[in-house]
């Protein structure tokens, strides 16, 4: 049974066994990112990851696309304001731009992108901020920032050498040109490809799936993992340690061994 959660006026939120999936809903503009869609975003990621009824997310778009990037009008905006004001502006909306970005990288649960469209800018930036991509035949995306004559702001920089290596992380930035699934899977861009009339079915089954674990032990294993590149071994062990010690004490373990030790005696 799927439960609909209706708190925003551009992002859409529902449950089904478990999982959690939040729908950019601007249809009409591709799901381009404006103030309050991100203020939105952040808050129904900041409520899915406390509900202990949630075990993972999904993060799609409505419509035809998943997301065209930042709100052109914002840009708009942004260029009539006095001269003296546009720094500090920008460096204000960065924040809250890397917010929503950290909410979704830093999610204790399993995080699926399911690209049902074009993802550009901003929007790839958010999908490569999720643990797993899958895309949907005939999807498009692109680093595009470079046509706006900009920097990737959302944690491209950051998360696509991860997937793809340096080297070729450049080139899709510095071109911005668009990449489709076959290309992507092919490079690590993407994990999975999907026929889109399946993709959100797809997207569920895996993050099923992926969560089905002590709730515990994939929080902990996700917080090491996303430390690995720039932590000695040394600190993974030690976070390893640490971690471990708290799985002894959890339900799931207790009772995975008793249910082992039970057969094993029988």
């Amino acid at each position: 049974m799927t439960v609909n959660v209706r708190e925003h006026e551009f992002i859409a939120v529902s449950h089904k066994n478990g999982i959690a999936t939040v729908t950019l809903n601007r249809p009409d503009v591709r799901n381009a990112i404006n103030d309050q869609m991100r203020s939105e975003l952040i808050d129904a990621f900041e409520k899915v990851g406390t509900d202990r009824t949630v075990r993972a997310v999904i993060l799609t778009g409505a419509g035809k696309g998943f997301c065209s990037g930042g709100d052109v009008s914002g840009m708009r905006a942004r260029l009539e304001v006095p001269a003296g004001e546009v720094a500090f502006n920008g460096w204000t909306r960065q924040r809250s731009t890397h917010r929503g970005v950290a909410v979704i990288h830093g999610l204790s649960k399993p995080v699926i992108a399911a690209v049902n469209g074009a993802a550009f800018g901003l929007g790839l930036d958010m999908a490569l901020a999720c643990d797993f991509i899958i895309a949907a035949e005939g999807a498009k995306m692109a680093m595009s920032f470079i046509k706006r004559g900009l920097v990737s702001d959302g944690g491209g920089m950051y998360f696509l050498p991860r997937r793809v290596g340096l080297a070729r992380a450049k080139e899709l930035i510095l071109t911005g040109r668009v990449v489709e699934p076959e290309e992507a899977l092919g490079i690590g861009m993407i994990d999975r490809i999907s026929p889109a009339n399946t993709l959100i079915d797809d997207a569920q089954l895996w993050a099923e799936q992926l969560s089905a674990g002590s709730p515990a032990a994939i929080a902990l294993t996700k917080a090491i993992l996303d430390k690995t590149f720039e932590s000695s071994d040394e600190a993974i062990f030690a976070l390893g340690r640490e971690a471990q010690a708290i799985c002894y004490t959890t339900a799931e373990h207790r009772s995975s061994v008793e249910a082992f030790l039970n057969k094993t005696s029988a």
